[in-house]
Order: structure tokens, then sequence, then C-alpha cells
């Protein structure tokens, strides 16, 4: 009987109506640039440590980590006075500090207390 009802009912298609409604922008605190996406990662983790290799990070950007970056702590460091430079605000606006390992090619972004 089932079989039959199966055959002979008409397939109804039932489709969503159209939305004209966008998902509101999500604001960056004036984050803008090619760190962009690095501070969107690091501001939707749950986690309070993420740890990141270099290459992850140049993945995110999309691009390659300046030499200095690899080769100097004081570029991953803020001085806080000056605000930060566009990339320190990256991890800074996701209230985040940044830890280099240099000879593991690493960093270690811990949220700020």
């Amino acid at each position: 009987m089932l079989e039959w009802l199966w055959k002979h009912t008409p397939a109804v298609r039932i489709e969503a109506p159209p939305t004209t409604l966008k998902a509101p922008k999500r604001q960056t605190r004036g984050m803008d640039g090619k760190y962009l996406l690095l501070n969107e990662y690091l501001e939707n983790r749950f986690a309070n440590t993420v740890v990141l290799t270099f290459g992850q990070i140049e993945d995110l950007v999309g691009s390659a980590l300046p030499d200095v970056a690899r080769t100097d702590k004081a570029w991953w460091t803020v001085d806080a006075a000056a605000g930060g430079s566009r990339h320190q605000q990256a991890w800074t606006l996701a209230r985040m500090t940044a830890k280099p390992n240099l000879l593991a090619q690493n960093v270690v972004f811990e949220r700020a207390p």
C-alpha cells in the first residue's frame, strides 16, 4: 500500500523565500590591510593560548613575513605608548600578546588578562 502511495503522490517542492537581508559586517576596530585575517583568526579562537608557526602566519596574511620578523624579537613586541605598528595591531586588537620563538619559528599568542 505504501509503495502505491509513493508512486502516485506528487513530489512537493518547498523553496525558502528569497531574503534581502545581508549579515552585518563585523567591525574589526580599525584593523585593515594584509594582517586583517590574522586578527580575525586570533579574535575568533576560544583558547587563551594559540601557537602558530611562521608558515601558518604567512598563510593567513597571504605573503611572506619580513626577514626582520624571523631574526628580531622586537618586531613582535608592542610599544604601548606608540600604539604598535600595523602588524602588531593584528594581535593587540584581538587582546593578545605575542611571544616569538625564533629558533622554533613559531609565535605563542596569549590572551591578555
